[in-house]
């Protein structure tokens, strides 16, 4: 068993976009993808991915110095460190938990498959650390193998369903069809979207207001009659312009301000590129894929496969989205009562946490920078809530250096909604029956939403 969870550590130690167009390769060959086609959709996804890694790393350096340069300006002191997913990952991968959470995760998947309880296959692997990091700290808090296994489970179930719900939207505004994201950060808020554009549909004026760059009106037009709204519709535009605001803000100086919006807009153009490459790569897999389990369960139509959130950055409106946001989560954090977390390293995240939503809300910005106001907010209080938890079991973790780095956190995983939920209810906290029975009642919106989406591709198919 140690042997076995050494080489598991082992392989996932490789980045992810080594990592996963590795699982795809052999996947692609499995599902009978010609040898060459199988290879040259391997690395193109590895090349795509290693492309929106890059350009998050580029885009972390540059805003890093800025923010903490921001917060020593304005005499600001936050004791919780933003670093980031790794040490949540690090204390999944040490968990005795997550060996076998790999092989239980995949066998219910398969089972849900056979039996006809979900229609999402789930290959996204390197994401299964997810599923398993609540499993972790309700194992490290109880010491019960069979809770921890047990709400690993759950929360994976919930994504399968989530992944399948939300296929329709992503058809709908991308254009591919089959596929749908797979992180648990990405779906843990889609009931929440789901009700919020419910309710958002029914307000009179805010319906109205529409703004998305995917299908602005003569965005990305030479026309020299397209106008300024046009121009700062463009994604490169508005990253210019957010850098430019962030880096007056941490009073740099002309030449660094200059340089700051140069980098922020080469990010905007450098993220949609890389996200194409990932989706051509994966398309001809992806139909193989749902032929092959189409044709071992017959009677299961309409299969979707879940996959990481990289294929969404090809949208204009997730960038920007995103964009906004991170700016956005700068502020609040500087006058929300009771946070303690400056974001830092997981501030790129909400580009990603978010892109599914954007989705849902039909490419609509503004309603999607509205209702991200809410999660940075959950996000801020609840990273910042269990961060003596997190550091405590980053001290304990040998793969993880903790050492000089104080209170740690992630922003947006150490924050996420449904997890902390399952956890609250392990503890026996009051209100998480409560909001528990809101999260059923918003799942059952969910599925009624989709259903009706499903009937309307129909009739228009027919």
């Amino acid at each position: 068993m140690d042997s076995f969870e050494h080489y598991l550590a082992a392989f996932f130690s490789f980045k992810a976009y080594v990592m996963l167009p590795l699982i795809i390769f052999a996947v692609a060959l499995a599902v009978r993808v010609p040898f060459r086609r199988a290879l040259m959709s391997g690395i193109s996804l590895a090349a795509g991915f290693a492309g929106v890694f890059i350009a998050f790393d580029f885009f972390v350096a540059n805003i890093s110095p800025a923010v903490q340069h921001l917060s020593e300006v304005r005499g600001l002191n936050f004791p919780v460190l933003d670093v980031g997913w790794p040490p949540l990952a690090a204390i999944t991968w040490a968990s005795p938990l997550a060996a076998m959470s790999i092989p239980l995760v995949l066998g219910l998947n398969l089972l849900m498959l056979a039996t006809g309880l979900t229609r999402t296959i789930y290959i996204d692997i390197w994401n299964y650390w997810h599923f398993a990091l609540v499993g972790a700290l309700v194992l490290a808090a109880s010491g019960s193998m069979a809770l921890g296994l047990a709400v690993t489970l759950l929360i994976a179930v919930y994504c399968f369903k989530m992944t399948e719900w939300t296929a329709p939207d992503v058809e709908r505004e991308m254009g591919l069809a089959g596929v749908s994201a797979s992180p648990v950060s990405v779906n843990g808020i889609v009931p929440y979207t789901a009700c919020l554009d419910w309710l958002m549909d029914r307000i009179p004026g805010l319906n109205k207001i529409s703004y998305n760059p995917e299908r602005q009106p003569g965005a990305g037009s030479d026309d020299a009659d397209s106008g300024w709204v046009d121009i700062v519709s463009e994604p490169m535009v508005i990253g210019l312009l957010m850098g430019l605001a962030l880096a007056l803000a941490a009073s740099y100086d002309l030449k660094q301000t200059l340089e700051m919006g140069v980098h922020i807009s080469a990010v905007m153009f450098l993220l949609p590129k890389s996200a194409g490459l990932i989706g051509e790569a994966m398309m001809p897999i992806t139909t193989a894929l749902r032929d092959q389990v189409a044709r071992h369960f017959p009677q299961r139509k309409n299969l979707i496969v879940a996959l990481d959130t990289g294929f969404l950055m090809g949208h204009k409106s997730v960038i920007v989205t995103g964009l906004i946001l991170m700016a956005l989560a700068i502020v609040i954090a500087l006058v929300l009562p009771g946070n303690q977390v400056l974001p830092l390293g997981d501030l790129p995240n909400l580009i990603s946490v978010m892109s599914l939503s954007v989705l849902m809300f039909r490419g609509n910005v503004f309603r999607a920078v509205l209702a991200g106001i809410p999660v940075i907010i959950s996000f801020l209080l609840i990273s910042s809530h269990l961060a003596p938890l997190f550091t405590d079991l980053a001290r304990k973790t040998p793969s993880f250096k903790s050492d000089g780095l104080g209170m740690l956190t992630a922003f947006t995983d150490g924050g996420h909604q449904v997890r902390f939920l399952i956890f609250s209810l392990y503890q026996g906290q009051p209100w998480a029956y409560g909001a528990l029975l809101a999260l059923l009642g918003a799942i059952y919106f969910t599925w009624r939403r989709f259903q009706a989406l499903a009937r309307a591709a129909e009739q228009t198919k027919a």
